[in-house]
């Protein structure tokens, strides 16, 4: 059998010269067990280093041969270049500053450098406790009172009681800002504490309501989830292109501006609004007054749940406007009704609405046929339409292309109502002082406006005699509806009405 010979390549040492390559052995000497106990102890051997010490990586030796200790030395040099360059990017950083940053965590740390702190030192950071923190008083024992003789404290002591309501503030809802009481040593009476903790109370209880009132009714310029829904859902199916803005705000309600989209039984106009009844009675809470004694509505109205009244109001605005309509009084046009919002035509041009007649500015010859017209017009109201506006003033009148509009109709009522009269009487005050201020020289007084509307001959010297034979009248009246079982005023024609958009959840 042929000799093979086995030859180790032994690895070049960059730090000194290279060992003389291993001789060669022949197959039969690899196998014998000798020299493989032999390579096996220098294959496990362990190179045995000198201790190194911090002390001699500090003095910087010389002359070594030792790989490992060449490379401490290497490194403790870098690590100190670091840590000088560190400290003066820090000082650069902090400058003059009274607060300043620290760069500790990043400097290297060496067990050979000796710490300015004591061991036992404990970062307070790393602790629970903060030594900046104020303690909070210490409580009395359960006799109620500390020290003896007369160093003796009470728990009704005034600066024990004083800092303990202070403390007391961390119990506060977190919206309250007590700020740092304790650190500042405050003190605090007990009627100031009870002040203070009642005022919380009650703000929580406040912000609670405001929060569910802003949630399931329409405040001022906004509106609840619920209207923003109906809202959405008319822009989406096409009756609205889209809602631009508020224009108006009232007492019962809310006017956005839109721009018309299409509907399948009649046009929509270019511009419209969107008259969004307010869901709650906080400002108009004596609505219920204008549509209970309502014969068209008597039937169906409920002052437990708001909302069927709201949408009844809406309803009802919508009737009024119908009616109106019919007789060519200069009204909105209604477009559709969805619950509690109301869609009208736009009286203005290019997003501005018409100026109310209370805010424009007429010569003498325009205010005179506006007083002719809105005479005009409650005459036409009153006979054709067999409705009483009730809110009639210069706030509810718009002057736009040379002619007076009626708007905000929602609580007018028929004359054969409890107090249709009454209403009527307040609306004739309202017009005939307007106009007499603006200096209309042919305007009527209130009496004679009544009297010219009505076409009654009511006479009295004074308001309260003229308003006891008003009473008289429509109590009269309301006996003989009451007794016949049917309106004294028959509308014989009958009411063309808009649209209603149904909705699923109804």
């Amino acid at each position: 059998m042929d000799q093979i010979g086995v030859t180790a390549a032994a690895p070049k040492c960059p730090w000194g010269l290279a060992a003389p390559p291993a001789t060669s052995c022949s197959l039969s000497d690899v196998m014998s067990e000798q020299l493989a106990n032999q390579l096996d102890q220098e294959n496990n051997a362990i190179p045995e280093f000198p201790d190194i010490s911090p002390d001699s990586l500090a003095d910087g030796m010389a002359e070594t041969d030792n790989d490992l200790l060449l490379a401490q030395m290497l490194q403790n040099q870098y690590d100190k270049e670091f840590d000088s360059q560190l400290r003066i990017e820090e000082k650069r950083f902090n400058g003059d500053s009274k607060v300043s940053i620290s760069f500790e965590n990043y400097r290297k740390v060496h067990p050979y450098e000796d710490s300015e702190s004591s061991d036992e030192e404990v970062d307070w950071q790393d602790t629970k406790d903060d030594p900046y923190k104020a303690d909070k008083p210490q409580t009395t024992s359960k006799r109620g009172f500390t020290g003896k003789g007369k160093n003796i404290t009470t728990k009704h002591d005034e600066v024990v009681c004083g800092r303990k309501n202070t403390s007391r503030m961390d119990n506060f809802a977190p919206e309250v800002q007590v700020g740092d009481g304790v650190g500042m040593d405050l003190k605090l009476t007990n009627q100031v504490f009870n002040s203070l903790k009642q005022h919380c109370l009650s703000e929580q209880r406040r912000s609670a309501r405001l929060h569910e009132k802003k949630e399931h009714s329409t405040a001022e310029q906004a509106v609840d989830p619920r209207t923003r829904l109906l809202m959405y859902k008319m822009v989406s199916s096409g009756v609205l292109e889209n809602i631009n803005g508020c224009i108006s705000t009232g007492k019962e309600s809310v006017v956005f501006h839109a721009d018309g989209g299409s509907l399948e039984e009649q046009p929509v106009p270019s511009e419209v609004v969107l008259k969004v009844f307010k869901t709650t009675l906080n400002e108009f809470k004596n609505r219920d007054k204008y549509i209970k004694d309502d014969y068209r509505f008597k039937q169906r109205f409920s002052k437990l749940n708001p909302r069927k009244v709201i949408r009844l109001w809406a309803e009802k605005e919508m009737h009024n406007l119908a009616r109106m309509k019919k007789a060519e009084i200069p009204c909105p046009d209604v477009v559709v009704l969805k619950k509690h919002i109301l869609v009208l035509s736009f009286i203005g041009q290019d997003h501005v609405p018409a100026p109310k007649l209370k805010d424009v500015r007429l010569s003498s010859e325009d205010m005179t046929r506006a007083y002719h017209q809105v005479l005009k017009m409650m005459v036409q109201l009153y006979n054709k339409c067999n409705l009483v506006h009730a809110d009639l003033s210069e706030y509810n009148m718009l002057w736009h292309q040379g002619q007076v509009w009626l708007i905000d109709v929602s609580q007018s009522v028929e004359p054969t109502h409890p107090h249709g009269l009454e209403f009527l009487f307040r609306d004739c005050r309202n017009v005939a002082t307007f106009f007499r201020k603006a200096g209309v020289t042919e305007a009527f007084n209130v009496y004679e406006l009544f009297n010219a509307v009505t076409g009654l001959e009511i006479r009295g010297g004074n308001d309260a005699d003229f308003l006891s034979q008003v009473v008289a009248l429509e109590k009269r009246n309301e006996d003989h509806v009451q007794k016949r079982g049917k309106k004294t005023f028959n509308v014989t024609n009958e009411e063309e009405e808009p649209p209603l958009l149904q909705d699923s959840d109804d």
